[in-house]
This record gives structure tokens, C-alpha cells and sequence, in this order.
């Protein structure tokens, strides 16, 4: 709208030269700008303006704020009429206004509005210039910005409250910080399902939800079958909008509609070493609600929490039944070497390495070359093939065979006991830890310790162990007092520790000061010409236990027994036999070999599918019963603890839903 001294809105004197300047500058002004006589009519209004308030320039013309838009007049009136009755200028005034007219969204919106009054040259205030931006979007960072901050502080607090917390109390925390989160992002409900050791199912163990919304079934994967595979791959699973979903989902849109209506969810796997156990479930029944990533990465945060202080409460269970079984042995035991010694008697009946082969033969050269060294000797294999034994043997033939040789299994023990197992640990060093205990190198003290699976070593522990291999030192877990050891160290692994150093997963210079001295002891598969040896030392070894005599195997048996691929090695072999010797009840023994041993040996890429494969096979044979007579952890001779932790890290799971092995 073009100004001139003929208009009857002002007098002569109105026209300013600063005046004169802004409106000729509108056009080119960045922001908004509108300028209003003193009944607040729209004497001028630029383009900005006009974006900013989504209403032409035209609309302007002539009419009051209150014509214009009533809602965007009672957030500027107060300004203006406060910079046309006071005379005075306002600065930076955030003003709260309603979402354009005609649009279809109600969202408000906010604008930075600064007021100068226009005065005459004799002083008199004869209307008022407006300058106004739009704030709405970084109002809505900053809002977010604001959440973002509220919600870490949630989690801040919610980690806090889980140091130094007693287990007796870890449940009821969790359930606490559930309601926090649920309370302060909107939702309905949360719960943690975790997948049971004992069955494989899923599990609530852990819920919270707002009054009148039902709480979950204790177990619900036969209801939610796609889900729970979903889960078991690791995949993030959310539902803005449950009517959305395909028909392949109609069990999963029942169970909403079961529950009370539930419109939108999200379930986040949980992931621990690598392993689901688990997921994160958040549902919301009276509102859509949008799950972008943002949110899901701060939800994670608060399941690292949650999992840390479950995880904290198992270790410390499976602490105080260790403590239990140590304090039943406690009276019958003189010393921990005697405790030791006795312990590897009663697992260890065959000790003699059988065969004649070129291959076993050069291994035992290694043992005795190395036997009377104290170097560190890094023994390579299958699982199966007997490192043990080889380990044995170097103990056997060495110096320090006066004194029983350590061991420990690197994988069997989560990582929260095995530094605690190597090391030792004082009284008070965390909760549970009512007494002193020595650790397996103080017990090696002048012996030998053999670290079994030495690859599955936890990363923050391997640095440990380096400094006992260069130095003879360490720390007991909750002291700074070194000590001081005389032991010699043998490894073992099958897994590619070359490999696992590139990946990152090991560390280097732990790698190259174990292997000092590798000996790698082929699978059974590489000296088959020792199977009939093996077979009658092992039937002769079970006929003593079992009172029963063998004068013969078929030679067909006994041929097919050498053309087996042994995919479980030596341990496989022995399994077969003792379970022969079970069920025969003449002097002819005939040996039963898997049906398909062929398709086993062309999946098994590698040494770890192997492994696994075998471990199914038994499972299978043993109906999924891991504990008890004629269960797969004696028929493997291997402890539960240590056969539920191979399991898990194979991924063998019995799928609850088939009754398949996945």
C-alpha cells in the first residue's frame, strides 16, 4: 500500500523521514512488518508479514487486527496499545498465536514481536510499527531439546539409583522405572520378557501399567508367534497404527484387540554378549502414537540400564549358589589343591593318549620338546580332539608335576565371575562376597594352569592376564595389593585367534605372548587309523565301570566307525561307545553311528557349525533334557552350566512353537 500526504489517516506532521524510510523499506525488510494507526487498522503490511500469518496483503487493507484474526489479536493487542498509550517501544516479546486462518491444523504457533511507537514531529504518538518473526520452529527444537534433556535426566537418575542397590531390591527399581517411563512419554504399559533358560519361552517378568489397562499374560509367545521370531532375529518391531497391519499379523491384531484395545506398540529385542534374551515392550491404547529413531535409541539406554542391574542380579545368584556348594564342601576339604586335585580326578578317568597315527605322534614330540620349559604353550583343535589331554601331558612330563595342574573354562563362567575365578576376590569386594577367596592362579602358585576356550576371554580381562604372563602380578578383585605367582600358563582354543585379533576381538599383544609355543592337534577325522585303537581302550575303560566284558566288534562296525566323519572329534567317539556299552548285553559290541552323518559333514563349514551340529544331534536324541541320568550335559560329559553356555553361544534353541531346532 503505497503512503501519501493526501491520506486521511494521519496528518503532515506524521511523515517522519525515519517513517518515510520504513515503509519504502518494507518491501526489502526481512521480517515481518505491519503498521497500525491508533484504532489498530492495517495502514501497511509487507510480503513477510503476509507469509508469516498465511493471509494475503490484500485482506489487510483498511481493517483492525480484530477483523483480520481474533486469535491473533488478543496476542498482539496488549503490545501495540501498550506502544501507542505509553509511548514506549517493546523488544523481543514472545507472543503465543493460534495456527493460520483456514488451515487445518489448530497448532499454535509463536512469533518474536518488537513494538516501536510512531510519533510526530511534536512528539504525539499516532500509531505503531510491528516487527514480528516466526519462532515456531526453533520453539519446537528447543521443546524437543527440552524432552530430550528431561528424558536423560530420567535415565541419569534411573542409574544412579541402581549403584550399589541391594538384589533383594533390583525387582522393585525396575518396576519403578518403568512407571517413570511410562508416566513421562505417554505411554500405557511397559514390560520386559525375557526367554527362559528352562523352556525357551518368553516370559514377563517384569510390567507396569497405568489403572484400567490389563497387564500382559505370563507367557504369550504361542499367541504372538511372528513376533517372537522376529525378536529371536533381533529385529525392532513397531506398529503406529495396529489397523495397519497385513493379514500375516492377524494373531498379533487379535491379541491388541484382547487387550484392551491396544493402537499402537513397539518391541525392542534385548540383546546381551551378543544373545537375545529377550524384549522391551511399550503399548499405548488411547492414542497413536509415532516411534522415530531418536526415541528408540534413548529406549535402549534405559534397557542397558535395566539389563545391567538383571544381569548384576544373576551373577550375583549364581555367586551365592557357588558359595553354598563351596560351604557343603567346606568340612571334607583340607585345602583348596586338595579340593583341586580331587576334582580332577573324578572328571578325568582317561588321561592316557591312545593312538599311533604320524599326526599324534608329532604332537606328543611337541609336549615332550616343550614339557620341560616354562614357556607358554597355545594348544589349537576342534572341539573334541582332546587339548586337555595334551595339556596333561605337558603338566605330566614338566617340573611342576609334583603339584596337581589348574584349569578353568573360559566360557563356562559369565564375565562378572570369571575375573573373580582367576584372580580371587576379598571380603566385601561386591555384594555377596561375605568371605576371601583365592583365585586359580594363587592356587597354581609353583603349577600349572590351563585356560580352556582362552578366545572367549572377556576383552577387559585379557589386559589382566597379560600382565601375569609378563609380570607374575595381579590384584584380587576389591584389593590393590599385588601378588606375586610362580605358574606356567597352557591355552587352548578352537577358535582362529589370527582372526579374532583383525576383528578386534582380541588382543594382539595377548595373542603373540601365547603363542610362544602352538601345538595343533588334528581332528579324529585326520587320523582315522587310530579309531580301533581308541574304541577298545574306551570299551575296556566303560566295561570295568558298567561289569560288562566285549570280546568283539564287527569288522564292519569297526569299518564304518573309521570312515565316520567324527564331526565331536575324540568326546563324540566316547559318547558312542559309552552308550553302546548301556545298551549291549552280549560279548559282540556293535557301535550305532548317526543316520545321516553324511549330510552333517557337508554343513558343517566350520569348526564352530560342527560343534553345533553335534550338540543338536544329542539334544534331539535326549528329547531337549539337558540335566539328569541320561541327559545331553552327562551324555556330552560336560556340566550343565557349561552346556547351557554352549548352547546360547551356538544359538541352539528349541523353537517352542514346531517343535524344530533353530
Amino acid at each position: 500500500m503505497k503512503l501519501t500526504s493526501k491520506d486521511p489517516v494521519f496528518s503532515r506532521d506524521f511523515f517522519r523521514d525515519e517513517f518515510i524510510k520504513l515503509a519504502l523499506l518494507s518491501r526489502d525488510f526481512p521480517y515481518g512488518l505491519a503498521i497500525f494507526d491508533r484504532e489498530l487498522r492495517h495502514i501497511l503490511v509487507n510480503e513477510h508479514m503476509a507469509t508469516i500469518s498465511a493471509t494475503p496483503v490484500e485482506r489487510y487493507t483498511g481493517r483492525t487486527i480484530r477483523e483480520v484474526d481474533p486469535g491473533v489479536a488478543v496476542a498482539m493487542e496488549p503490545v501495540l496499545r501498550h506502544a501507542i498509550e505509553k509511548g514506549e517501544q517493546l523488544v523481543d516479546v514472545e507472543v503465543e498465536v493460534p495456527g493460520p486462518l483456514g488451515a487445518d491444523t489448530a497448532e499454535t504457533g509463536y512469533w518474536l514481536v518488537s513494538c516501536y511507537p510512531l510519533k510526530t514531529d511534536a512528539g504525539n504518538v499516532k500509531g505503531a510499527a510491528a516487527v514480528v518473526r516466526d519462532i515456531s520452529g526453533q520453539k519446537s527444537k528447543d521443546t524437543a531439546q527440552e524432552e530430550l534433556l528431561k528424558f536423560e535426566a530420567i535415565l541419569s537418575d534411573l542409574s544412579a539409583a541402581f549403584i550399589n542397590i541391594p538384589i533383594s531390591e533390583v525387582d522393585r527399581k525396575i518396576e519403578q522405572g518403568l512407571q517413570k517411563i511410562v508416566d513421562f512419554l505417554g505411554f500405557d504399559r511397559c514390560s520386559i520378557w525375557q526367554f527362559s533358560t528352562d523352556d525357551g519361552r518368553l516370559h514377563c517378568t517384569h510390567s507396569y501399567a497405568l489403572p484400567g489397562i490389563k497387564q500382559p499374560a505370563p507367557i504369550v509367545d504361542d499367541v504372538v508367534p511372528v513376533w517372537t521370531s522376529m525378536t529371536l532375529r533381533g529385529e525392532i518391531f513397531r506398529v503406529s497404527d495396529v489397523d495397519e497391519l497385513t493379514d500375516e499379523f492377524w494373531r498379533e491384531k487379535q491379541y491388541c484387540k484382547d487387550m484392551g484395545g491396544i493402537k499402537s506398540f513397539l518391541f525392542i529385542p534385548l540383546n546381551v554378549g551378543g544373545t537375545v534374551v529377550g524384549l522391551l515392550s511399550f503399548a499405548s491404547c488411547h492414542a497413536k502414537k509415532l516411534w522415530p529413531d531418536l526415541l528408540i535409541q534413548r529406549l535402549r539406554l534405559f534397557w542397558d540400564i535395566i539389563g545391567n542391574a538383571l544381569e548384576r542380579k544373576r551373577a550375583d545368584q549364581m555367586i551365592q549358589k557357588a558359595l553354598a556348594e563351596i560351604r557343603l564342601l567346606k568340612d571334607r576339604l583340607e585345602a583348596e589343591n586338595l579340593y583341586l586335585r580331587d576334582q580332577i580326578d573324578v572328571e578325568y578317568k582317561h588321561e592316557e593318549i591312545v593312538g599311533q597315527s604320524d599326526a599324534i605322534r608329532k604332537v606328543l614330540l611337541k609336549a615332550e620338546q616343550v614339557a620341560h620349559t616354562d614357556s607358554t604353550v597355545l594348544i589349537l583343535g576342534e572341539t573334541g580332539t582332546g587339548k586337555e589331554l595334551v595339556a596333561r601331558a605337558i603338566h605330566n612330563m614338566s617340573g611342576r608335576r609334583g603339584r596337581a595342574m589348574i584349569k578353568l573354562n573360559c566360557a563356562a563362567l559369565p564375565a562378572t565371575l570369571i575375573e573373580a575365578e582367576l584372580f580371587g576376590r576379598e571380603k566385601g569386594a561386591y555384594t555377596g562376597a561375605s568371605t576371601t577367596q583365592i583365585g586359580r592362579f594363587e592356587a597354581a602358585n609353583g603349577s600349572t594352569i590351563f585356560l580352556d576356550e582362552i578366545g572367549e576371554l572377556p576383552l577387559e580381562l585379557q589386559s589382566k592376564l597379560l600382565r601375569v604372563l609378563q609380570e607374575g602380578q595381579f590384584e584380587r578383585l576389591g584389593s590393590t595389593k599385588p601378588i606375586e605367582v610362580d605358574v606356567r600358563v597352557i591355552a587352548a582354543t578352537n577358535r582362529d585367534l589370527a582372526q579374532a585379533v583383525r576383528q578386534g576381538n582380541f588382543r594382539e599383544d595377548l595373542y603373540y605372548r601365547l603363542n610362544v609355543f602352538p601345538i595343533g592337534v588334528p581332528p579324529l577325522r585326520e587320523r582315522s587309523e587310530d579309531v580301533p585303537a581308541l574304541v577298545w581302550a574306551m570299551v575296556k575303560e566303560f566295561g570295568k565301570v558298567f561289569g560288562k566284558t566285549i570280546e568283539r566288534i564287527p569288522k564292519k562296525n569297526m569299518d564304518a566307525l573309521r570312515s565316520y566323519h567324527w564331526p565331536g572329534n575324540v568326546r563324540e567317539l566316547r559318547n558312542m561307545i559309552e552308550r553302546a556299552m548301556i545298551l549291549n548285553n552280549g560279548t559282540t559290541l556293535v557301535v550305532e553311528l548317526p543316520d545321516t552323518p553324511s549330510t552333517i559333514s557337508s554343513q558343517a563349514t566350520s569348526l564352530e557349525e560342527m560343534e553345533r551340529m553335534h550338540i543338536l544331534a544329542v539334544m534331539v536324541r535326549c528329547g531337549w533334557r539337558v540335566r539328569g541320568k541320561h541327559g545331553a550335559a552327562e551324555i556330552l560329559r560336560l556340566k550343565p552350566t557349561t552346556l547351557d553356555s554352549k548352547m546360547k553361544k551356538l544359538g541352539i534353541r528349541r523353537n517352542p512353537l514346531t517343535s524344530e531346532i533353530s
